[in-house]
């Protein structure tokens, strides 16, 4: 297949099964993988003594953790990617992988049983509205 797969993350349990998920689906398929982390606002603060200064910011925060999730994932014969993508997680996977003409975003199913069922979940939303292939694995237990 090659091409991109897209994964988003969280720093949960869950969505770290799905990333492995979509490591194993990469590797097989010889696609890259591109692991991704949204973040909903722009809040940025500075913290800091006399010169010292560190800026946190959402955005910085979301990507430290796709980063972190995407330096667990590579191995030798895979090629990954990381990024943070603004908005709510379903709208930032589908933007990337717009962005980067995915063929696939792999999802949990976390949130697609009871009450999130009803209340709606990343999955769903992304499976609805993708202009790619959805995978959702399978992430009950994970977490």
């Amino acid at each position: 297949m090659s091409g991109i797969i897209v994964v988003g993350v969280d720093g949960s349990g869950t969505a770290r099964k799905a990333a492995e998920t979509a490591r194993d689906l990469a590797v097989s398929l010889g696609a890259t993988l591109h692991v991704v982390s949204a973040f909903d606002t722009d809040r940025t603060e500075v913290y800091g003594s006399g010169s010292d200064k560190w800026i946190v910011s959402d955005a910085g925060e979301a990507e430290k953790v796709a980063k972190d999730v995407a330096a667990s994932l590579a191995g030798t014969d895979l090629k990954v990617t990381y990024s943070s993508a603004r908005g709510k997680p379903a709208e930032a996977l589908i933007k990337e992988a717009e962005r980067f003409d995915a063929r696939m975003i792999v999802v949990g199913n976390r949130r697609m049983r009871g009450l999130g069922r009803v209340l709606g979940s990343v999955a769903n939303s992304v499976a609805h509205t993708a202009s790619c292939d959805v995978y959702i694995a399978n992430t009950y237990g994970a977490d």
